[in-house]
């Protein structure tokens, strides 16, 4: 049961259990395996809750359990969900909320080699895109702190909030606290941490965890005895990132270390850890690569999970997915691996099944890697494969495409159609009440496409079994989904077009109108960047596909924000140009001016860059970015000299 500390924090984040009661909130701590049952709105509930007490210093389950149970859930349903995206938020502490100097992002996570593998693949490849050799590429390994993140500027310290918003928590360094190893305050990201010596032998008695501890020295407006004597015997300090101790070194040696490297490995290093974090040294790689919405592309925290075990397979279950790919799901005998009991795990494709011979009476090698169903590390003893001939939702014949076994029956399948029609809904973001179970019932009663569930009538709901009230509700969230403003990419995104995720539906739109697209050919795709030759072909082909539902959508009135760039003859001053935006800004938010200057046809960047053409700046700027520009011969302005650009007349 959750202690009225735990409540209080999740009022304080402004979250309830209106989507999640509190019964399936425990249930789904007590069983891991009934994951399945809850819809896509229940486990970001889940994690926005659990995340809330983790933040605020009264977790309810392990990190381990966070990261390699329900977030990868949610990541293997749907890889596009926003909550993905967004920084986990700290807990809302009392003080003035602000814009932080520099947006604070998370970092991506990592559970297994092939994982920084490919890491390293993304980074060789982008240096070799801006003709540098990847054998001179440096990498470096700190060690992945366990505390409250924070912003120091010298003159203002914050909590990291969502990332681009915290609390003015300057209160903390009045009251004593200080910077690792005594340093002076440099501008930066870090973490505020307690010794962990300390926190065994004073403190272990009164706070569960050393982030509870943490938590406290930032709330409390008194300090109780405990917190007071932690800063003043400076066991509680700031650790800017900037100074952890680190290693360095090339990919190869990278490759050979970072695996071992721990906290023994520091052996000054008396606070605690949850993992390391591998990063590039190299600016202009780190500026090319730059950021998506979550975290920094050029960074990866790298978090052990060794546990594997050996178990015998009892079958193999198709299951049939929205692009009509047939996914094999072994069952396994029930196996306990990191606390959770586990009885599934994914055979990836059906190549795999018939080459490694995973089929009822296998004994296979179970590794969890961060992920919910845990992969096949090793095929011990090999058995034969069991493999469908017919879709096990529509009984169409199957067919081979490459790896993969594929229902080609698109129009007809239950589970590619059910499959289409949740996922719109699930991306669109703007309408509560279309999950799995009322997409299965209209189905059931004739619904086939999305255009019809925006026509029915509250009527026509209850004639298919909803409640007279519920019938009610499912009208006025259509209704919103149609008059609330959507970006025009999200609603792309939500046709699931292969290849055409949130990222590359906003990046093709920055480019082109949404009606243009249609008339698009393969040669228009691939001279965007980021777009390969088959990609575009695979695009061109899913955008013929989706131009009748398309149709018929539009004309039923959504009301849709435009990120297009019109490419016309007399175009905005700031058309074409590229911006970043650094230091606090008075005239709007970030986001806000961000918007502003994208609808007169300018890029924003994160980073400073050799193709950044305005370093637009705010009050306390941090020097980084300033002498990046300096070096780069980038135009630095002020945030009124871009005010004025912004309200210029468009040239001719």
């Amino acid at each position: 049961m959750l202690t009225a500390s735990q409540h209080q924090l999740i009022q304080q984040a402004n979250l309830t259990f209106d989507q999640l009661s509190t019964e399936r909130f425990y249930s789904l701590i007590d069983s891991q395996q009934l994951l399945s049952a809850y819809s896509d709105a229940e486990l970001v509930k889940f994690l926005q809750i659990v995340n809330a007490l983790y933040r605020g210093g009264e977790p309810i389950i392990s990190d381990a359990d966070y990261d390699g149970v329900y977030l990868a859930e949610l990541k293997r349903r749907n890889p596009e969900h926003e909550y993905l995206f967004s920084v986990e938020p700290e807990p809302l502490i009392a003080g003035k909320t602000v814009d932080l100097p520099q947006r604070m992002l998370s970092t991506e996570k990592a559970y297994s080699r092939d994982e920084v593998e490919r890491w390293i693949e993304r980074i060789e490849k982008a240096a070799i895109e801006l003709n540098k050799s990847a054998d001179e590429i440096r990498y470096r390994i700190t060690p992945k702190l366990d505390g409250f993140a924070a912003y120091d500027d010298t003159q203002r310290f914050y909590t990291r909030g969502d990332g681009r918003k915290g609390t003015d928590i300057s209160r903390v360094f009045a009251r004593g606290l200080q910077l690792a190893n005594q340093q002076q305050r440099i501008a930066g990201p870090g973490e505020i941490v307690v010794k962990r010596s300390y926190f065994n032998q004073h403190l272990a008695d009164s706070f569960d965890n050393p982030r509870n501890f943490v938590a406290s020295v930032i709330k409390e407006k008194d300090l109780d005895t405990h917190a007071q004597l932690a800063i003043t015997e400076q066991a509680a300090i700031f650790y800017p990132f900037a100074s952890l101790p680190s290693w360095e070194g090339d990919k190869q040696t990278l490759l050979q270390v970072y695996e071992s490297i721990d906290i023994n490995d520091w052996a000054d290093f008396d606070y605690d850890i949850d993992g390391v974090v591998l990063e590039i040294v190299d600016a202009e790689i780190k500026a090319y690569m730059g950021a998506t919405r979550h975290h920094h592309r050029w960074q990866l925290a790298y978090k052990k999970n060794l546990d594997t075990a050996e178990v015998v397979v009892f079958a193999i279950t198709p299951q049939t997915s929205r692009s009509g790919r047939i996914t094999p799901v072994a069952e396994l005998e029930p196996v306990r691996l990191s606390g959770a009991l586990l009885s599934r795990a994914t055979a990836h494709h059906y190549r795999m099944v018939l080459d490694k011979g995973i089929g009822p009476g296998a004994l296979i090698r179970l590794a969890r890697s961060g992920e919910v169903i845990p992969k096949i590390e090793a095929v011990l003893r090999p058995a034969e494969p069991q493999i469908p001939n017919h879709c096990p939702s529509c009984a169409h014949e199957l067919v081979w495409d490459s790896d993969y076994l594929l229902c080609p029956n698109t129009l007809s399948c239950p589970a590619q159609i059910s499959n289409t029609m949740e996922h719109f809904f699930r991306i669109l973001k703007n309408n509560d009440g279309f999950g799995a179970a009322t997409i299965k019932k209209l189905y059931e009663y004739g619904i086939r496409r999305v255009d019809e569930i925006y026509q029915l009538t509250a009527e026509q709901f209850e004639s298919m079994g909803f409640g007279p009230k519920q019938s009610s509700n499912l009208v006025e969230q259509l209704v919103r989904s149609r008059s609330e403003s959507v970006e025009d990419w999200r609603f792309l995104a939500a046709f699931g077009v292969f290849r055409m995720g949130l990222g590359n539906c906003e990046k093709l739109l920055s480019h082109y109108a949404l009606t243009d697209i249609f008339s698009l050919n393969e040669a228009d795709i691939i001279r965007l960047e980021g777009f390969a030759e088959k990609t575009a072909a695979v695009i061109t082909e899913g955008f013929a596909a989706i131009k009748p539902l398309f149709d018929s959508l539009m004309a039923l009135g959504f009301t849709l924000q435009s990120t297009q760039n019109l490419r016309i003859e007399n175009a905005h001053v700031l058309a074409g140009k590229t911006l970043v935006f650094t230091g606090t800004l008075q005239s709007g938010t970030r986001d806000e001016l961000t918007k502003q200057a994208k609808a007169c046809g300018a890029k924003v960047g994160s980073s400073v860059s050799a193709k950044t053409d305005y370093l637009v700046i705010g009050e306390n700027v941090g020097a980084n970015k300033l002498q990046a520009a300096t070096e780069k011969g980038v135009q630095i302005i002020s945030e009124q000299d871009f005010l004025q650009l912004l309200s210029s007349e468009i040239s001719h």
